[in-house]
């Protein structure tokens, strides 16, 4: 089923971009959209019912090349809306927040699209959805570091130490709470 979860997102943002000016806001909107569909199946919020954000958004990220755009733009939108659709059913958004980053790294290693830049968009998502949801941006950040190095971490270790000097490197990131996420993932 989660494949399929995949496969329909990524059929509904190619649809949803046809012939629209504000292609991101219509990529944010079938994700945010798909999250809601897919939470409000699932019996229930629990974090099994959150894998269903990692699919959306590896979903998404697969798009990428209809989209016309970069995967590190398309991370940030998806990452964004995800975590904005799980706030929308009251779902754990901090948790949310690491899957969906997790599923920018999953989509983007499938189509062998830089992973580095992939994760600094997943950030700058996280902060733009932890701002528009009134979460703590310091944990959904850090959650959403978790989520991009421990995913990129399972691609091979050339992946994680890319993801790492990425994050570390990025100017639009917060280097102190970046720093920190990722000395506690190392810790793990």
């Amino acid at each position: 089923m989660l494949s399929k979860l995949i496969d329909e997102t990524k059929d509904a943002i190619v649809s949803a971009i046809k012939g629209v000016d504000d292609i991101f806001s219509a990529l944010r909107g079938a994700v945010k959209n798909q999250v809601v569909g897919a939470l409000k199946d699932a019996s229930n919020v629990s974090a099994t019912g959150l894998d269903a954000v990692t699919d959306v958004v590896t979903g998404s990220l697969k798009s990428a090349g209809e989209v016309g755009s970069s995967v590190a733009e398309v991370a940030k939108n998806s990452v964004q809306a995800a975590i904005e659709g799980v706030s929308e059913v009251g779902g754990d958004i901090i948790a949310a927040t690491q899957k969906a980053a997790s599923g920018s790294i999953a989509g983007a290693a499938e189509l062998g699209e830089d992973l580095g830049s992939t994760a600094v968009g997943a950030i700058e998502g996280a902060i733009k959805a932890a701002e528009s949801t009134g979460v703590d941006s310091t944990k959904a950040v850090g959650a959403a570091v978790t989520g991009v190095v421990q995913a990129a971490d399972e691609v091979g270790s050339e992946a994680g130490s890319a993801v790492r000097k990425a994050l570390l490197s990025a100017a639009s990131l917060p280097k102190d709470i970046i720093k920190k996420a990722i000395d506690d993932n190392s810790k793990k």
